[in-house]
């Protein structure tokens, strides 16, 4: 794939992602623009499938709504709200130490710059970007397991790591494409552009991928 057929391959993304359900940060948005619950949610949702974070948050946020209730709720009542999300003893420790966190280093208030949300317990780079595009519309390319996979499979780039992709993608993608390109790829690369055995016969864009033909496609 070459850099000028992002917007071809951009336009044909958007057209499957709206034939699927939203991933689970993007829903919590839509119901709420609420960007303490987009920063919740994605910290849950980290190496976790998104109905197991659907089903926490929709547990979570009737009892904490926000800060203050995050504050005064118990730990073991939150890890039992949370669970079975990955790591969710681990969570619930971050999440407690959130209040605080913000208070001290924000009075607050939701940061919106990547790297001030990576001063947060439990925020790294991928839930910092993923809370500046959705919570405040902002531009900033989340990077996560499935961005970074099928970036490399269509031959839009050669990369290691999550983090080269994404400082390779903010060298190469039009700025107007980073809010949605995480939203996107995750959705094809949960329904088609799958790690093993992706649905090559019915991907929507095969023309632009340097990898016809993948190992064990179908």
């Amino acid at each position: 794939m070459r850099t000028d057929e992002i917007p071809a391959v951009a336009r044909l993304l958007k057209r499957e992602y709206l034939k699927h359900h939203a991933p689970v940060v993007e829903f919590v948005h839509a119901q709420t623009r609420d960007p303490f619950k987009v920063l919740v949610a994605t910290i849950l949702s980290a190496r976790t499938k998104d109905e197991t974070t659907t089903a926490a948050v929709t547990r979570l946020f009737p009892v904490v709504g926000d800060l203050e209730a995050l504050r005064r709720i118990e730990k073991s009542r939150l890890e039992k709200l949370i669970f079975p999300v990955g790591f969710y003893r681990i969570k619930a420790k971050h999440l407690k130490e959130l209040p605080d966190a913000l208070d001290r280093e924000f009075g607050g208030a939701i940061p919106q710059t990547v790297e001030e949300l990576c001063r947060l317990p439990g925020v790294g780079r991928k839930t910092a970007n993923l809370v500046v595009a959705v919570a405040f519309n902002l531009p900033a390319i989340c990077v996560d397991v499935h961005v970074h996979r099928i970036c490399n499979r269509l031959g839009l780039l050669s990369t290691r790591t999550p983090l080269e992709t994404e400082m390779t993608l903010r060298r190469i993608l039009p700025k107007r494409y980073w809010i949605q390109w995480n939203a996107h790829l995750v959705s094809y690369g949960q329904t088609i552009c799958s790690p093993v055995s992706p649905w090559c016969s019915r991907c929507a864009i095969a023309g632009h991928c340097d990898r016809k033909g993948v190992r064990g496609s179908r």
